[in-house]
């Protein structure tokens, strides 16, 4: 039977992995690691191992063009044909992928995390649920400065400027026009407790009627 492919997708530091991770933290006990699963966008930023440290910091990480797009839809589609796959993993540190990878099987609920997930059709056509967090654009540079100081070591003028530079236009260009596309507009952020229980209890509906069939 087809697993369930659910999206969430916002601004940077607008929640979206906070939420995402609550539902999989909040119902993995229940369903077990072969009922659910969550993959972050992140994961797919292009390997930029033959750029040098210089011309990765250059790079805008807010735009498509980032993303190995291709790749994670094709991993859903293996997914979905009940085939296992390898996850790449990216360091923030490096800019750049490593060697190592997260190795998935198919599960009845996938959860896909990532803040242009929307902006790619081929990737949008495989969502069975789509939801956007809305959060205001100044919240999320607080909570995004908090955040890469912190486990991302970098300074707030790098913080600030990339914001400016990239973060803030691209979020205007390609994640905030694509909000009509969700079917489920979270406010509020990733503590949302009402729109988690609402999720939480739809997937415990899919897996019942999984189970029935």
């Amino acid at each position: 039977m087809k697993p369930t492919i659910i999206a969430v997708t916002g601004a940077s530091a607008s929640g979206k992995s906070l939420f995402a991770q609550t539902i999989y933290d909040e119902l993995l006990p229940e369903l077990g690691a072969s009922g659910i699963v969550i993959i972050k966008e992140d994961s797919y930023y292009k390997s930029q191992s033959h750029l040098s440290m210089e011309e990765r910091i250059k790079t805008n990480y807010d735009h498509p063009s980032a993303f190995e797009h291709s790749l994670l839809s094709e991993h859903l589609t293996q997914l979905t044909a009940g085939n296992e796959v390898d996850i790449p993993t990216y360091c923030y540190k490096t800019h750049t992928r490593l060697s190592e990878t997260q190795h998935l099987s198919p599960t009845p609920i996938i959860l896909v995390e990532g803040i242009l997930l929307f902006s790619n059709k081929e990737l949008r056509d495989k969502f069975d649920i789509k939801i956007y967090i809305d959060t205001p654009l100044d919240i999320c540079l607080v909570r995004r400065i908090n955040r890469d100081t912190i486990e991302r070591s970098r300074s707030v003028e790098s913080i600030t400027d990339q914001y400016l530079t990239t973060v803030r236009p691209m979020y205007h260009q390609y994640i905030e026009p694509n909000k009509v596309f969700a079917d489920i507009v979270v406010t509020r952020g990733g503590k949302n407790r009402m729109a988690i229980e609402m999720l939480k209890a739809k997937i415990r509906q899919l897996m019942h009627r999984r189970v029935e069939r």
